[in-house]
């Protein structure tokens, strides 16, 4: 599911780009890997488990950032008699890793990777995360292949996964995707990708589901000061989000039909975060009328346009109760469904960035084989959840410490003037302070006041404090 996603581009140096670094620093972000994980690593990466299986004859293909080398997720896309059928290969965390040693525990350790807007700290060494274990095109490696059959509106009707050799022929990012697909040039299984990814979107709309298209932040500096803008998603990265949501949902309708698993959970946004986000919606002049629900505003909004890609960028609050699920001996939870994607849903399509999903491919292996989980499985999964609730936290600071970063990077130069914002929080034990957001740009601030803040309504404020790595952004009343 999206969080915020903020780039920076400017050299090392750069006030910006070294509060940035002072920060991994104070939150005791260990970016480096010890001698023995990376000795361990080198070894992996050169005695793989290999499964029996052989489906490099299947041309597998990429769908990522061009930059990227950590690739999770391969697929293959084709017709079948009345509908589809979904190849999705994974890469195979397990058969690289071994189960108590140096990389396990430091897997453990480090629970996900951390994006900051200049870089990421990853979950796994280079050499099997961007190498050995990564989907590259031409290189042969394990996988965890699922084959999900599709009726001719979406609808999954079998799913099995199962371990294979693959290798992807083609490395291909989104926007050449979209070109191909926008200019009638793109062939199967390419061409698929548009038609099973919009009757997937119609079955979203019609249990109730959400997806975010967050759009990215990227700020720049140009002389000394630097400048927001927003790149709002393609409409082919949507599409490929959709393939991952739909293996997710098999994973866990598979886990729950076996009775053991992991599922990723999300309860309905309490109404105070709604409140919250109606009132973001009037700072930032977006009509939301009452009879509207949050589904149909978000469907209605264009990311291209500022205004909307700053309210999407929001909206990413209302997904921070999520958290996982174990289940046992068939004793299911009482409650499976993930809100935004409006059934049950597990973390499966990305190990080399998330460690719940290593373990909930195991548990569908499982499953799928009519076989007891591995032990070693079994024995991680009590401990995984609050494991990946450390870690979603770790995840959280290190976005919201970012973004108090870029924000005041972005207004360092502007204190003293007056901008037009709303009052979108107040604390209930101090209604003289609270938090305001700007409508230009869509910045939100700590705000004190002599006398009670007025929720929900417009307000004149001035900027007091703004320091990228030394202070937050801070307003009063003008």
């Amino acid at each position: 599911m999206p969080s915020r996603h903020i780039r920076v581009k400017g050299a090392p140096e750069a006030p910006l780009r070294a509060a940035l670094a002072a920060l991994r620093a104070d939150l005791g972000i260990q970016e480096a890997f010890l001698t023995e994980v990376l000795a361990e690593a080198e070894s992996a990466a050169r005695y793989p488990a290999v499964p029996a299986h052989d489906a490099t004859d299947i041309p597998f293909l990429t769908i990522d950032p061009p930059t990227a080398q950590d690739l999770d997720q391969a697929m293959h896309l084709s017709r079948r008699r009345g509908g589809y059928r979904v190849r999705y290969a994974i890469a195979d965390v397990a058969a690289f890793v071994v189960p108590g040693g140096a990389l396990d525990s430091e897997a453990h350790h480090r629970v996900n990777t951390l994006y900051f807007p200049d870089e990421r700290v990853p979950l796994h060494p280079a050499v099997l995360g961007e190498g050995a274990a990564s989907l590259l095109p031409g290189q042969t490696c394990p996988a965890v292949l699922w084959t999900i059959d599709l009726d001719e509106e979406g609808r999954t009707l079998t799913a099995d996964v199962r371990r294979s050799l693959v290798r992807s022929r083609a490395k291909l990012d989104y926007a050449g995707v979209q070109q191909h697909l926008d200019d009638g040039t793109a062939e199967e299984p390419l061409a698929l990708l548009k038609e099973i990814g919009e009757a997937r979107e119609r079955l979203e709309v019609e249990r109730g589901g959400i997806s975010l298209n967050v759009p990215e932040q990227e700020i720049v500096e140009y002389d000394h000061t630097y400048r927001l803008s927003y790149r709002a998603p393609l409409p082919a990265e949507a599409w490929n989000a959709q393939i991952s949501l739909l293996t997710g949902m098999a994973a866990a309708d598979l886990m729950l039909a076996h009775g053991t698993g992991v599922l990723r959970t999300l309860p309905t946004a309490p109404d105070g975060a709604v409140a919250r986000l109606r009132r973001t919606a009037t700072a930032l002049h977006i009509e939301w009328s009452h009879h509207v629900s949050y589904a149909e505003l978000i469907r209605s909004l264009n990311p291209h346009r500022p205004r909307h890609a700053a309210f999407l960028q929001e909206c990413t609050t209302l997904l921070r109760g999520a958290g996982y699920t174990v289940f046992r001996d068939g004793v299911l939870p009482a409650i499976a469904p993930h809100a935004a994607v409006a059934a049950p849903y597990a973390h499966c399509t990305a190990p080399l960035r998330r460690l719940a999903d290593r373990y909930a491919s195991e548990l569908c292996l499982a499953a799928a084989a009519g076989e007891t989980p591995p032990d070693w499985v079994l024995m991680a999964l009590d401990p995984l959840p609050k494991e990946m609730a450390e870690g979603s936290r770790r995840a959280g600071t290190v976005e919201r410490e970012c973004v108090d970063i870029v924000e005041a990077a972005l207004l360092k130069d502007r204190i003293g003037e007056v901008f037009d914002g709303c009052v979108v929080e107040v604390e209930a034990r101090q209604p003289t302070v609270g938090k305001v957001l700007l409508q230009q740009p869509a910045v939100i601030g700590r705000i004190e006041a002599g006398a009670p803040l007025p929720l929900g309504e417009r307000l004149a404020v001035r900027l007091t404090q703004a320091d990228p790595g030394t202070t937050k952004v801070r307003f009063a009343p003008a």
